[in-house]
């Protein structure tokens, strides 16, 4: 029987799902009126200080500090490419996606409707894990594998995994392992791999979906971003500029929640183990999550570190055109700048 087989009912299983939630937002819509608020997320404790914004209403709490009342509406979605396509389509004001998905866009609006990031929602690292014993390294992975990813050739996974092959083979092999990459969301890959018996041998993870793969101890880590590019925020929040301009007192108040909703998540890792389980309601042991969330790798933080290097691998391979001279050409500039990288 061919390999393909069981791959191909996973993929169109799981593929269906996003397809139609990624079609249900195309089409376009009217453009928000001050005080109000339409936020994408994805999946995983990368967007806890989303979850922290969410469950104490604090979107809602600095709204009205300045006045306003502010209807917040939350989507979850699944890969770079779908959170984009709904910011573009006018169905979402907030994009929360990988810094690979912000370049892409940055330089897809450059000049037109300007996307750029409001703030980083910290720093983690993010693992490639395997089912295959034979996969030791990337160079290990042949055509026999697929890894699962949350856009292909977009997410930041993907980016991730290009400038993996670029250090390995060089900058004229960067999109080398593309051709094994196959879109799949995080909780659905995990579970695909822990189950085996499919060609999905390979998930470009991030936590807690790493953490629970790794306890199967038929999963092993390939690679770890933090040994890639070093401590990062792989993590990102972007809008259009015309959303950050006719809308002062909201985005001012997104961006406040969200700082309120870092400095809880750093400080009280328990009550931010308890948020996320509340809000996702998560199928995770509470104890198991805390050891997650308490990595001392983990940093909750708006400010952005270390995205250039993977903006300037971009630019450098040609997988955008608009060269960045820093992180500020990508990164909205407000009264108090971020100071990050």
């Amino acid at each position: 029987m061919s390999r393909n087989i069981p791959f191909a009912r996973l993929a169109a299983t799981l593929g269906l799902g996003v397809s139609l939630l990624a079609g249900s937002l195309v089409a376009p819509a009217a453009a928000q009126a001050e005080g109000e608020i339409r936020i994408a997320e994805q999946f995983g404790i990368v967007y806890l200080l989303l979850n922290v914004v969410r469950d104490q209403h604090l979107i809602e709490k600095y709204g009205k500090q300045e006045g306003i009342d502010i209807k917040v509406d939350w989507t979850q979605l699944s890969g770079g490419a779908a959170v984009n396509d709904a910011l573009l389509s006018g169905s979402i004001d907030i994009a929360g996606a990988g810094v690979g998905p912000l370049l892409t866009i940055w330089d897809r609006t450059h000049g037109k409707q300007n996307v750029k990031a409001v703030a980083s929602l910290g720093n983690f690292p993010y693992y490639l894990v395997s089912n295959n014993p034979k996969v030791k390294t990337i160079a290990d992975f042949t055509d026999k594998d697929r890894i699962a990813v949350p856009a292909v050739g977009v997410s930041v996974q993907s980016r991730f995994l290009q400038y993996a092959a670029a250090k390995q083979w060089g900058d004229q092999e960067f999109n080398r392992l593309d051709k094994y990459t196959v879109a799949v969301p995080h909780p659905d890959a995990t579970a695909a791999l822990i189950a085996g018996g499919t060609e999905l041998t390979g998930h470009f993870s991030n936590p807690p979906f790493q953490d629970q793969a790794l306890a199967n101890p038929n999963v092993h880590v390939v690679l770890n971003t933090y040994d890639l590019l070093g401590p990062n925020s792989p993590t990102v929040l972007f809008a259009t500029e015309k959303f950050r301009n006719d809308n002062p007192k909201t985005y001012k108040a997104f961006v406040e929640a969200l700082t309120e909703a870092a400095q809880f998540a750093q400080n009280d890792k328990g009550a931010a183990a308890d948020t996320y389980i509340r809000v996702t309601n998560a199928k995770i042991d509470r104890a198991e999550l805390l050891k997650i969330i308490d990595n001392p790798q983990f940093e909750f933080s708006v400010t952005p570190k270390n995205t250039y290097p993977l903006a300037e691998f971009l630019y450098r391979v040609g997988a955008i055109k608009n060269k960045p001279e820093s992180w500020k050409d990508y990164f909205f500039q407000d009264a108090k700048p971020l100071q990050g990288s």
